[in-house]
């Protein structure tokens, strides 16, 4: 069975509300439930969430139609960028470009790609290695740290190239969940076998999972 990583569609920007209390625009809410009227996402098993609002908005649509409860998830936020707040699109693609393209290094403060990427495979392969693999199921978060995380399965280095792309978020990509728990190497996002079966596609293009 597959496993989903789910960023959240357009959110209604405000720079006078904390980055991660900002919700979902219209058109992410519309969005978010086109793609929940999918047949794949009808069988999904378990939602795990981000705190984040937009995350919770979307894991929200997504819980509705397939009639699951939604799990928030600690430490699966975005990366922290609460030193420099809002930027306006123009400094905040530069400085997203800065983040990648130097995991190591703080960009005027922020959280780094690589110890954004530890936060976030750590906090996914806890769920992971507990979760019964024959059940979907999908983890609804951002933009950013899904990236680190594709990075991570790939086995390649922290790059933009492999980021989301334009268009205010709202993309998945989708990883085998392995046969069984307990099988070595078979859990967890810690191997190169978790690589992902699709490169990010969005969420109402997505045409859904084969059973393995």
């Amino acid at each position: 069975m597959f496993g989903l990583y789910i960023s959240h569609p357009e959110v209604a920007i405000d720079p006078d509300v904390p980055i991660p209390r900002w919700g979902l625009s219209e058109k992410g809410r519309q969005r978010a439930r086109t793609a929940a009227a999918s047949g794949w996402a009808r069988r999904i098993g378990r939602i795990v969430s981000s705190d984040e609002t937009k995350a919770l908005e979307t894991a929200a649509i997504f819980a509705e139609a397939s009639g699951v409860s939604v799990e928030v998830l600690a430490n699966a936020g975005e990366n922290d960028r609460s030193a420099t707040g809002f930027l306006p699109p123009a400094e905040f693609e530069a400085a997203a470009d800065s983040f990648f393209a130097e995991p190591a290094v703080s960009f005027r403060g922020w959280e780094t790609a690589d110890d954004a990427q530890a936060r976030i495979v750590r906090t996914v392969t806890a769920v992971l290695d507990a979760h019964d693999p024959s059940i979907p199921i999908a983890f609804i978060g951002h933009g950013g740290v899904g990236t680190l995380i594709y990075c991570h399965l790939s086995g390649t280095p922290i790059s933009r190239v492999h980021d989301q792309g334009p268009g205010g978020g709202g993309n998945l990509f989708a990883f085998p969940l392995g046969t069984g728990l307990g099988d070595a190497g078979d859990t967890a996002f810690s191997l190169a076998r978790r690589r992902p079966v699709c490169k990010w596609t969005r969420i109402e293009d997505w045409q859904g999972w084969t059973d393995g």
